[in-house]
């Protein structure tokens, strides 16, 4: 591990230590190997003037729910120092008791709640203190012979503490231990299990302190042959049996999740690796990485759906042999699974989540390998694990998370989104919290949106192969799919049927009914598997209302409506409900080119302005109604709808 400190850059804070401690904090932050999200904590001591002219001694330190690799100034609280450091001199207080009053002693009421570990950085006699998860370190503590080891690698001016839960218990702990120690001779500060203390009057003496004792640790691992986990190949990815496997986990959780693989050749390689059984289940990198993967990963065999139920009565095992009585069992799904000779998949009610999960395992597989290579893999007991898992303060870090909205953890797929109707319904089922696929042949749909919750696909739709490769990485990517919407098409150039030209009827048959119907046999098997399944086709008011010289649009629609009224009959036994939308006049999309608009309307004998507000409402229709549309068909309110056409026309005097 390399210091990062820029002389320069720190500069620029000038006298400010508040400015130099948030530079100082995102040098730890966005390295992995020291934090992971939100994981760790910094604080600084300063001196400022109250209302009443009045110099206090305060304390900056993170707030809760802050990532170092992000911080800001607003991210520290400010907290008066003595009144924390004669919070430590208590005999006992609760840790919500500690919040409380760690809140009462803040000086801006409008910052975030103070880290648990502020009494900690309260007692630790200098300026600038750091506090990281790194992950060397912790490998090293987490063996059999952890305590020796760190012990030995580190000598007498590491103060070297075994784990005790964090909160007060902690600070207690090291103010008992170090009431008669003289700091000075103390290089840092190691919890076992847990993490690296390193502090100083100087921003960057603190920082570099901490890259030389990580590097340490590295360095150890590298002497002792403790090398990283690396692959030859990668697993292969069953995509049916991922659906499965969701549809496992989502019933567990009672809720629709998002499921995504990873068959990286790390990821692979740890799958395949002996003994997989009983070096996974032992616990995770560090306790606080519990509330978000739980203690273990399922372990999947050929029966997913057993593997899930199994973990799952384990779990309830697990709370019962440690409740004290007073607790209420979490969710007992896994939120990460090892696939041997696949590789790993992690859960996660959005994209967000998951990815944190993912960051977190990965880190842990790593760890547990080279803990394997010393003299095993021993975390925490499960006693701890549980105290963790189930304290509290832990708890209130997902809360933040615990809104879900109408459509969280639920995927679509979407045709046509580069533009009009589909990139209507992809930013509104976004908005929903749904996750989607959004597929179009225009390369423009590679930059049409920036949300980690949208997977892009340039795909033509008439191409069999391509539709395949779309729906397996989309399956790949989040996990399943429950809703489809079909929208994709044309509005080919106008012919009489005397006219028409056979490649214009021909495109328009392939384009608007038979890619429908090609794009349908191919997501059925997973939409069989969905949460809630549920399919909307956009067809047209061409349909009850067809229009001279519209025979190859007309025709088209009509057999992909009928389509629809046969799906909807056919999957009806499977939970999955079909209907079908009909817009019209719905101008800001890809099929009407101002050349087409003003023939249409030239052909009524109206201004473009007249045809677009050519209904009795005498309003204009936008894709983005006819996507509010979509959501609600897609949603509770259709529950129980299936085999429906619904227009959406601003109401047309011929269809009525």
């Amino acid at each position: 591990m390399k210091s990062l400190w820029n002389k320069a850059e720190a500069k620029k804070s000038g006298n400010d230590l508040l400015k130099l401690r948030v530079y100082s904090s995102r040098l730890l932050g966005q390295e992995e190997d020291l934090v992971l999200h939100g994981g760790g904590n910094t604080s600084v001591k300063t001196k400022e003037r109250n209302v009443f002219g009045e110099e206090e001694e305060i304390i900056y330190i993170k707030g809760s729910g802050w990532d170092l690799a992000t911080i800001e100034e607003a991210g520290f609280a400010p907290v008066k120092l003595k009144t924390l450091q004669r919070m430590a001199e208590l005999d006992h207080i609760t840790d919500v008791e500690m919040v409380k009053y760690q809140r009462m002693a803040m000086t801006d009421p409008t910052t975030p709640n103070p880290s648990v570990e502020a009494i900690l950085h309260a007692i630790i006699p200098y300026t600038f203190v750091d506090h990281t998860h790194a992950d060397a370190v912790v490998t090293i503590s987490n063996t059999a012979t952890g305590n020796g080891r760190i012990q030995e690698l580190y000598g007498d001016n590491m103060l070297i503490v075994p784990y005790v839960m964090p909160g007060f218990l902690l600070a207690k702990e090291i103010y008992t231990l170090t009431r008669d120690l003289d700091w000075n001779n103390i290089e840092g500060m190691i919890l076992l299990n847990h993490g690296v203390f390193t502090f100083h009057d100087d921003a960057m003496v603190s920082y570099e302190k901490m890259i030389k004792i990580v590097t340490k640790a590295e360095n150890y691992l590298k002497d002792q042959v403790a090398v990283k986990l690396e692959g030859s190949g990668r697993g292969e990815i069953d995509t049916l049996k991922i659906a499965q496997l969701r549809r496992s986990v989502s019933r567990i959780w009672e809720k629709p999740i998002l499921a995504h693989s990873d068959n990286s050749e790390t990821c692979t390689a740890f799958s395949n690796l002996p003994d997989l059984d009983k070096i996974a289940n032992k616990g995770p990198l560090t306790p606080d990485h519990i509330i978000r993967t739980k203690q273990t990963p399922v372990i999947l065999s050929d029966d997913h759906e057993e593997d899930v139920c199994n973990y799952a009565k384990a779990y309830k095992n697990y709370f019962n042999e440690f409740n004290n009585g007073d607790l209420i069992s979490l969710d007992p799904a896994p939120r990460w699974a090892v696939w041997p000779g696949h590789g790993t998949l992690w859960f996660g009610t959005s994209v967000k989540n998951s990815n944190i999960i993912r960051d977190i395992c990965r880190h842990t597989m790593k760890a547990i390998f080279q803990a394997e290579q010393l003299d095993g893999w021993h975390p925490l007991s499960k006693s701890d694990l549980f105290e963790m898992e189930y304290w509290g303060l832990e708890q209130e870090k997902l809360k933040k998370d615990s809104t879900p909205k109408p459509m969280q953890g639920k995927i679509a797929l979407v045709t046509g989104s580069a533009s009009g109707i589909g990139k209507a319904c992809v930013e509104r089922l976004v908005d929903e919290g749904a996750v989607v696929a959004a597929l179009d042949i225009n390369p423009s749909i590679n930059t049409c949106f920036n949300q980690i919750e949208v997977l892009s696909i340039e795909c033509d739709v008439t191409d069999v192969a391509q539709l395949k490769s779309s729906i397996r990485n989309t399956i790949a990517h989040f996990g399943g799919l429950d809703m489809l919407i079909t929208n994709a098409g044309i509005f080919p150039k106008s012919f009489s049927i005397a006219e028409m030209d056979d490649e214009t009827w021909s495109k328009s048959m392939d384009i608007n009914v038979t890619s429908h119907q090609k794009l349908l046999k191919l997501c059925l098997p997973y939409l069989s598997l969905g949460m809630d399944p549920a399919i909307v086709i956009i067809g047209s008011k061409n349909v009850p209302a067809p229009g001279p010289g519209a025979s190859a649009y007309s025709v088209a629609k009509a057999g992909l409506t009928q389509l629809g009224r046969i799906a909807a009959l056919e999957l009806g036994e499977k939970g999955i409900r079909v209907n079908i939308l009909h817009p019209n006049a719905v101008y800001d999309t890809g099929i009407w080119t101002e050349e087409i608009l003003e023939a249409r309307a030239g052909h009524y004998g109206l201004t473009v302005e007249e045809y677009k507000t050519n209904n009795i409402l005498k309003v204009e229709v936008t894709s983005k109604d006819v996507a509010e549309m979509v959501v609600i068909m897609l949603g509770p309110a259709f529950s129980k709808i299936t085999g429906a056409q619904i227009p959406i026309d601003g109401g047309n005097e011929r269809v009525i």
